[in-house]
């Protein structure tokens, strides 16, 4: 987050406002490479033992208050199971990776067949490595995917799967001439990465990119360079890397003040823009693109989860509902190999808390986005989110 000194500008202010998303963070990637196809054999007319591992006893009140949330969501995925039964244990790994570790081997001697989290990147990939002895697959639910492969999938939504999205759409729109622009941090980089690779596989072109310290004066001095790269490249599209809780409400302050008009380019975010709410007033936001959830789906799950627990989910609940709506969905087939990698990368996917999703070879996901826009200071959907995979924007 940035320490910015200029509390006058609205713009400003707004970067201190907190956004619950998933973060991105370097981990070490032992577990990963190749392609996950291995998994115990389980009979599916008994009980089948699931691990659900949570960031519960790390000392902080928010990882419990999410260890919970996750948990609920899960249990309240089992209730919708039909001709399935799950044993769901639970096991806290304090945020830890050692932790994690340890209670995910723990969670296989006692006999899960798979292991549903951890949350936090070391740790799933602690539990991925300690899972695989056994030949064991973890659903993590990180988005970091530098993690995935081997017997590791990730379940969280993806840089990779937003920008593949908005690409497309955007090529489809004629906004095709792209310029990336991105912070030179981790998930800054990751993020340009993954614009970068969604250009290359579509029929849109880079036509440029620019990156800048992560700073506020960092910020100031690129947009110069930015405006310099959009004019010289003939670019009809800024795709911006950065989040509301970062730069990007001052890259929507400065960028039309330099001539950038978001009337004649089109701004694009690889990040939500809708939360917090307040960033839906920045003028140089209005007309932009993001991608978010199936909205319709997501408020069934939001109203669901409230009538059950009496509260909101948090944020990033809905993956415990994930975890469990795949593998059920699985077990209800019937085949002892139903928690193999090659049954849970079936090419249908899973209809999940927010839309449908899949698990790719590779360890990471597809899920199905909504494209949506700011219009008068509210969010407005231009191209619903998919149903099957193979429909619209995909």
């Amino acid at each position: 987050m940035f320490a910015f000194l200029q509390p006058a500008r609205k713009a400003l202010r707004l970067l201190t406002l907190p956004l619950f998303a998933l973060a991105l963070a370097a981990c070490d990637t032992g577990v990963t490479g190749g392609v996950g196809s291995g998994g115990p054999s389980i009979n599916t007319s008994k009980p089948v033992p699931v691990a659900l591992l949570v960031p519960r006893g790390s000392g902080s009140a928010s990882d419990d208050l999410l260890a919970t949330s996750l948990e609920n969501a899960a249990r309240l995925a089992m209730r919708d199971l039909s001709g399935v039964t799950i044993d769901l244990r639970v096991y806290a790994t304090a945020g830890n990776a050692a932790t994690a570790a340890n209670v995910a081997t723990q969670a296989v001697n006692d006999g899960a067949k798979i292991i549903i989290g951890p949350l936090y990147a070391e740790a799933a990939n602690a539990a991925g490595v300690a899972a695989a002895r056994a030949g064991v697959n973890v659903l993590a639910f990180s988005n970091n995917t530098t993690i995935a492969g081997g017997n590791v999938y990730v379940l969280g939504p993806t840089f990779q799967t937003t920008a593949n999205r908005l690409v497309n759409f955007a090529a489809r729109q004629g906004k095709s001439r792209i310029v990336v622009v991105s912070a030179q941090d981790v998930a800054g980089q990751l993020g340009r990465n993954a614009i970068e690779n969604a250009i290359a596989g579509s029929g849109a072109t880079l036509a440029g990119s620019v990156d800048y310290p992560l700073s506020q004066q960092g910020v100031i001095d690129a947009v110069p360079r930015i405006k310099a790269t959009m004019d010289s490249s003939g670019a009809d599209a800024v795709f911006m890397t950065s989040s509301t809780a970062s730069a990007l409400p001052l890259l929507a302050q400065l960028l039309p003040e330099a001539g950038i008009q978001p009337s004649v380019t089109q701004y694009i975010g690889l990040t939500r823009w809708d939360i917090p709410s307040p960033t839906l007033t920045l003028p140089g936001l209005q007309g932009g693109w993001f991608a978010l959830p199936d909205p319709a789906r997501s408020a069934a799950f939001r109203a669901k989860y409230q009538a059950t627990y009496g509260s909101a989910p948090h944020p990033i609940a809905g993956l415990g509902f994930d975890g469990i709506a795949a593998i059920g969905a699985l077990i209800a087939k019937g085949n002892s190999n139903a928690l193999t990698g090659a049954a849970l990368t079936q090419g249908a996917g899973f209809q999940g808390a927010s839309g449908i999703f899949r698990l790719r070879s590779d360890g990471t996901n597809e899920r199905g986005l909504a494209i949506a826009t700011i219009r008068n200071n509210q969010v407005a959907i231009i191209d619903a989110a998919p149903q099957s995979f193979g429909g619209a924007g995909f």
